[in-house]
């Protein structure tokens, strides 16, 4: 992003002089550039300050604060709001804090100058038909002088044009307020998300979250427009009824009578759509929450051929969300119908009432058209009212869901002493007392009576079995946990590297520095001891390569190290390392243990707190803690633990009996791993740091002698070369190959009849109004009008069929626009899923997840309101002129050349308001698909106390988005007034010419043309606006469409090419010179791979990161297609038969253990095809039985986003995917890496489970852990992409090869 400084291109509204803001002519500059060539982010201007983040949201925050310190029921909690659940829910409403009461506080004043403009520019509205009343009654004998009426007509054109300068102040200073609104509660959003505790993230999934960013915080903005309508509405009814009883009588208590008759049926239907609202946004927050995952997941859904199971998911969900629509479609159409049928009904009983009381009641044009002059302006806020009132609706709907998430509990950070380094107080740099810890305060504690105390500068190791409450012991450290007892006090800044690595989508360089300053030299020592240098030469551009969102580019042991160098770069005091080597190979590991963590590492002098569960470091630490069921159980030297002969030895000696490693050491301590490492270890400091590292690196350190040469000299297409694909905005106009593809989804019936209705429904329009004036030039005989009968019949039929056509069209088009956002869907979801693995790791999920909520809610809810509005004006505008023509055909000189003025402002209006808004669209990804990143590194970015820097760079992006927002609601301002003023002119010429030609104009014509070019202006600027609506918005359909045309996968069922249904039989894999890349562009990962895997061999793969050992996985499931050869099972080669047909015959335990929300039983079984006797059996063999029926729900217990609710266990996690396997029982089985995360007590189990479960299987095993493996009928070694051997176990030790040396360096040998 470019740097932004406030005074790179400072907006010229500051500098500009009364009139040019009036006028708004301070935008012309960006207009005309915008129109010369479209815009780019570097033509907009930087925000006022006053706009900026900076400025806005501190405000808020801090008067929420105070206001929620003053509520009874919270006082004496700090932060933004961390009150204790029982309280939060107390029933009594007065004791919620207000919202609307802090916002009000802070952007109440600068708001409050829009009431007066509002106020002035509501009664200047009635300067025109009074006007029009003195105009009309000049024609009447005898004639008055010819000055008056060109006074008159001036006088109306005056008041017109200051009507216009002040309507547009005021709408300037709502939008202004609107976009500080948002700014605010975006900001406040993401400060609070960054406190929450985790029981309260539970209750507000990501989805939802993101949606009060995006949606939330939207409606606010529009709510800002309209507030003022709810005064201004009722105060322009009662003066028009005013004047109308002037010019009327008592007659309008007919038309008043029949308005009060309609308020109660919108009140009803307002009421209505409130509950259609709320549960849209319901199956809205589930719909994007799974969608979500899906997104997250994506990878596991293709290996297990998922697809079609979450997409019945999602439509199951989308389907009731369209059930909803559809009700508050049928209901939009009656409001409709009632809406504009009101108007004419009222006139029709005014009239109807007025001419048969009293026989001598003179319709004549005076009355009816400044009564209908009067008509016009009583709909425009009976039409409003209804808009105003569920905007309110929906916004306080918002408004409760902001307060509840900015009410959740927060963490307590100062429930942990921090003490800075310096301090003295004891040699102690961890002190913990009887402390207990829980992670809800509902829930029993994770942690009780924990008790230790770590001395600074020492190396103290956890550990324990799955799910004892190792990780929950460095989280309680980190104040992630809540504490219900005890004292902890921590000396020094905290670094921290989680199980799960999180990595920000940024270059692999900014994820090791994380906000610090770049130090060359320490940099470079960091990455070396964390085997980071041989990564970055396989990486394409070094260490300033882009890591996609997730790191979805790195190997899970890549990921680890790089979390790893953040923590070690950030040179703290104290280091928490939960299990980070478990992802990594085992001579890397060792490597790392050597160079960073243990004691001969860049660490030493740190204290260090590592949670593992590799035997093989136990004896070079300084304290061991064996915890189990959240409790410690001992705690002491390694050698004090053996001799206790305790939990600790129990968990050693069954792992070492279990280990089948030949064990012939001097020391006859402990045979096995353990004592292996000890006496090499220990004794000579092990020299040869990794051989096979030494060999790849080729010696890289001699070479690089500065970060400059580590980015690799690439040509320069590499040094760009980027991974993720931003959110492109097309430029130019919008094709209307998108409007037919929207038409098309209508169906082509519906889009035509739609037209046709509302044809017929202006037509009758005209015809009733012009029927109207002939009415009026009826000659008055006697006193009274002789046809009043058969005038005021048709006058009624006229207006019976204009409402029916309405409400004709209003269903069409809502029905219509429902079909077309159902079909988009669907297209859209199965293109997505369709799509290959390389398009989701180039793709950022922001990016999508924005298409299935924002633009797929234009599709569903804005795109249909415009359509009606827009034809709608449209139609007005096109009768206006007919009858202003038909009035006075002399205008026909005039209505041409304004309307060309008209098209040309349009057009370049169009220019750069389409581009503005695309920009602001796209610029509007980054600020959610960075807030979705920070939720997922939420706990990192508080051990690192990097918060600030993550709220600053969160507003940036913010204020980059409202950067392109400013200039788009100028831009409007300054279209309306220029367009007014032509509407103006309109008037003016009308007027004008109907004085001039007076003598031979029948009144009633006259009345009629200067009445409707009132009207003309208003739906002028309406059609513009709406036209505007109607591109911007048609956007999102083109969006839509977009990833119809991106690459998909081979098709999922070739029904000629299907295997049988008993494939594969024997299971025999056989790869023939087979070779694979990741892109075009990129190198071969793997090639010449050549091998023949006999049906039930069990085989190992090993392999330094990096060397191809997950890839081979990845063509073997077709997630990527082979470059050259191919890869047979059983005699079919696997390229010709459909992905499904392959992917559920062959089964994966994939790396990251993916769980999805929903029951357990579906993540298990998603199409349902097994009974539960079956789940039962393959959960006992998981060893997960005794588990899963202690939960209180059993096989429906829910797990929730991510299955973090599994007791946060990845092991346990791991453990479900073992379940999923051996319920599928397939011929060949992949485990990649699946046991990394467990401790080697449950890797035992989930050996001899595949052991004795699939024996006669094929099992394709990739091993970190080499003793895994030492059993197996061969082992394949790969380096750079190529097998180097291949062969037993026992046969490779004796080469002394690759192999030998990873065996040394985990100890086996």
């Amino acid at each position: 992003p470019p740097v932004f400084s406030l005074h790179q291109n400072p907006c010229p509204e500051s500098g500009a002089s009364f009139l040019s803001r009036i006028s708004f002519w301070w935008i012309t500059g960006m207009m005309v550039q915008g129109f010369r060539q479209p815009l780019k982010s570097t033509d907009l201007w930087s925000l006022n300050k006053e706009d900026t983040s900076e400025q806005v949201v501190p405000v808020l925050v801090k008067n929420w604060k105070r206001n929620f310190s003053q509520m009874p029921s919270f006082r004496g909690n700090s932060g933004l709001g961390s009150s204790p659940a029982s309280t939060s829910l107390s029933p009594q409403k007065d004791r919620d804090p207000s919202l609307f009461k802090v916002l009000y506080k802070t952007f109440g004043p600068y708001f409050l100058m829009s009431f007066l403009f509002k106020a002035l520019h509501d009664l200047m509205m009635f300067a025109g038909p009074e006007i029009l009343n003195l105009f009309s009654s000049s024609p009447a004998p005898p004639p008055a002088p010819d000055w008056q009426g060109y006074f008159y007509t001036a006088l109306l054109f005056i008041s017109a044009c200051l009507q216009t300068l002040v309507l547009h102040q005021y709408f300037h200073i709502c939008f202004v307020s609107g976009m500080r609104i948002k700014t605010a509660v975006i900001g406040a959003v993401y400060r609070k998300a960054l406190v929450i505790t985790n029981s309260a993230r539970k209750s507000s999934t990501v989805g939802e979250i993101v949606n009060l960013m995006s949606v939330d915080a939207q409606r606010f903005m529009d709510l800002a427009t309209y507030i003022n309508m709810i005064w201004s509405a009722p105060l322009q009814v009662i003066l028009a009824l005013y004047l109308l009883w002037l010019n009327l009588g008592p007659s309008v208590l007919a038309g008043v009578a029949v308005m009060i008759l309609m308020v109660p049926l919108n009140a009803v239907m307002a009421m209505k759509t409130k509950t259609y609202q709320v549960a849209h946004m319901k199956s809205k927050d589930n719909r994007i929450k799974l969608m979500n995952e899906i997104l997250n997941g994506i990878k596991v859904l293709k290996l297990y051929a998922w697809e079609l199971a979450f997409k019945d998911k999602v439509l199951a969900i989308r389907q009731e969300e369209l059930k909803v629509l559809k009700k508050s479609a049928y209901l939009a159409a009656v409001g409709t119908f009632t809406w504009v049928c009101t108007p004419f009904l009222v006139a029709l009983s005014t009239f109807a009432v007025y001419v048969t009381i009293d026989k001598d009641n003179i319709l004549d044009a005076q009355k009816a058209f400044v009564s209908l002059a009067l008509f016009n302006i009583l709909r425009f806020p009976l039409n409003i009212l209804p808009m105003v009132i569920s905007s309110i609706v929906q916004a306080s709907v918002s408004l409760k869901r902001l307060r509840i998430f900015l009410s959740h509990e927060e963490l307590e950070p100062s429930s942990i002493e921090r003490r800075p380094a310096k301090d003295g107080g004891g040699m102690n740099s961890i002190t913990v007392r009887n402390a207990t810890f829980t992670w809800a305060r509902s829930d029993p504690p994770t942690l009780s009576g924990i008790t230790f105390s770590v001395p600074e500068g020492a190396l103290v190791a956890v550990v324990g079995q799955v799910g004892c409450g190792k990780s929950s012991l460095l989280s309680a450290l980190l104040a992630e946990m809540d504490k219900v007892e005890g004292h902890v006090a921590i000396k020094g800044s905290v670094a921290y590297v989680p199980q799960q690595a999180w990595i920000q989508n940024d270059s692999l360089k900014e994820n090791i520095l994380f906000g610090r300053p770049l130090q060359e030299r320490y940099y470079k020592a960091v990455i070396e001891a964390c085997a980071l240098l041989p990564d970055l030469e396989i990486l394409p551009t070094g260490d300033r390569t882009e890591i996609g969102e997730k790191g979805v580019n790195l190997s899970g042991g890549q990921k680890q190290r790089v979390s790893l160098a953040r923590a070690v770069y950030c040179n703290s005091d104290i280091y928490l390392f939960d299990d980070p080597l478990s992802a990594v190979d085992a001579h890397v590991g060792k490597h790392i243990f050597e160079n960073v963590v243990g004691p001969k590492g860049m660490l030493k002098n740190k204290t260090r707190i590592l949670v593992t569960h590799g035997i093989s470091y136990l004896p070079q630490v300084d304290v061991i803690i064996v915890m189990s069921g959240g409790k410690i159980s001992e705690m002491g030297s390694y050698q004090e633990l053996l001799a206790r002969d305790g939990a600790f030895a129990g968990i050693l000696s069954s792992i070492t009996c279990s280990t089948r490693a030949p064990a012939r050491d001097g020391d006859g301590e402990i045979h096995g791993t353990a004592a292996g490492e000890q006496s090499g270890g220990r004794g000579g400091g092990s020299t040869t740091t990794i051989a096979s590292e030494r060999k790849k690196a080729g010696d890289a350190r001699k070479h690089h002698n500065s970060t400059a040469e580590l980015q690799k000299a690439g040509t320069p297409k590499e040094a760009t070369w980027k991974l993720m694909e931003a959110d492109k905005a097309q430029t130019g106009q919008v094709k209307l190959s998108v409007y037919w593809d929207y038409m098309k989804a209508i169906g082509l019936f519906i889009s035509f009849l739609s037209i046709f209705l509302f044809l017929s429904n202006h037509i009758a329009a005209l015809a009733s109004n012009y029927w109207l004036s002939l009415w009026t030039d009826d000659p008055i005989v006697n006193g009274t009008q002789q046809h009043t009968k058969v005038r005021l019949s048709v006058y009624g039929a006229l207006g019976i069929s204009q409402g029916i056509s309405v409400f004709g069209y209003s269903m069409a088009v809502s029905i219509g626009g429902i079909l077309a956002s159902r079909r988009l869907h669907l297209d859209l979801l199965h293109n997505v899923l369709r799509s290959p693995m390389s398009f989701f790791e180039r793709t950022p999920s922001g990016n999508l997840v924005n298409r299935f909520s924002k633009e797929l809610d234009t599709v569903d809810s804005m795109i249909p309101q415009v359509i009606k509005m827009f034809m709608g004006s449209l139609f007005s505008v096109v009768g206006a002129c007919i009858i202003i023509l038909l009035a006075t055909p002399i205008a026909a000189v005039i209505i041409p050349p304004l309307g060309l003025i008209y098209f040309f402002v349009q057009r370049f209006y169009v220019a750069s308001s389409r581009q503005l808004k695309r920009l602001e669209s796209v610029s509007r990804s980054p600020v959610y698909s960075h807030f979705s990143e920070t939720l997922l590194g939420v706990s990192v970015i508080r051990a690192f106390e990097e918060q600030e820097r993550f709220i600053r760079q969160s507003d940036l992006k913010v204020d980059e988005n409202q950067k392109a927002y400013y200039p788009s609601i100028v831009a409007n301002r300054w279209l309306a007034v220029r367009l007014e003023f032509v509407g103006n002119c309109i008037v003016l010429f009308a007027a004008l010419f109907s004085v001039i030609s007076r003598h031979s104009l029948s009144a009633g014509l006259v009345g009629l043309s200067v009445s409707y070019s009132l009207q003309v202006t208003a739906y002028l600027n309406w059609l513009v606006r709406m036209s505007s609506e109607m591109e911007t918005n048609i956007v999102a359909v083109e969006r839509l469409k977009e990833y119809s045309e991106t690459e998909k996968e081979a098709p999922w069922q070739i029904e000629e090419m299907a295997p049988p249904s008993t494939w594969p039989q024997v299971g025999r894999v056989e790869f023939q010179d087979y070779g694979l890349r990741y892109r075009e562009d990129l190198d071969l990962v793997l090639r010449h791979i050549n091998i023949t895997i006999d049906g039930g061999e069990k085989v190992g793969i090993v392999g330094r990161t990096g060397a191809g050992k997950s890839s081979l996985t990845l063509g073997l499931f077709r997630i990527t297609e082979p470059a050259k050869g191919q890869i047979i099972i059983d005699g079919v080669n696997i390229a010709q038969i459909g992905l499904h047909s392959l992917r559920l015959k062959i089964t994966i335990i994939p790396q990251d253990p993916v769980l999805f929300s929903g029951p357990l039983r579906m993540n298990l079984d998603p199409f349902s095809q097994y009974s539960d006797e079956e789940i039962w059996t393959s959960l006992e063999l998981a060893h997960l039985k005794n588990f899963v029926s202690a939960l209180p729900d059993k096989l429906n217990h829910e797990c929730t986003e991510g299955g973090e609710n599994l007791r946060s266990s990845v092991g346990q996690r791991q453990l479900v995917c073992l379940a999923r396997a051996l319920l599928r029982k397939t011929k060949v089985l992949v485990l990649d890496e699946a046991t990394a995360a467990v401790d080697l007590e449950t890797d035992d189990l989930i050996q001899s489970t595949i052991r004795t479960q699939f024996d006669d299987c094929t099992v394709l095993t990739i091993a970190h852990r080499l003793n895994t493996i030492m059993d197996y009928t061969r082992v394949i070694v790969l380096d750079k992409g190529e097998i180097r051997e291949c062969g037993p176990p026992s046969d490779l030790l004796q080469q002394r090869g690759l192999f030998y040396s990873m065996a040394k360096d985990a100890g086996l040998v």
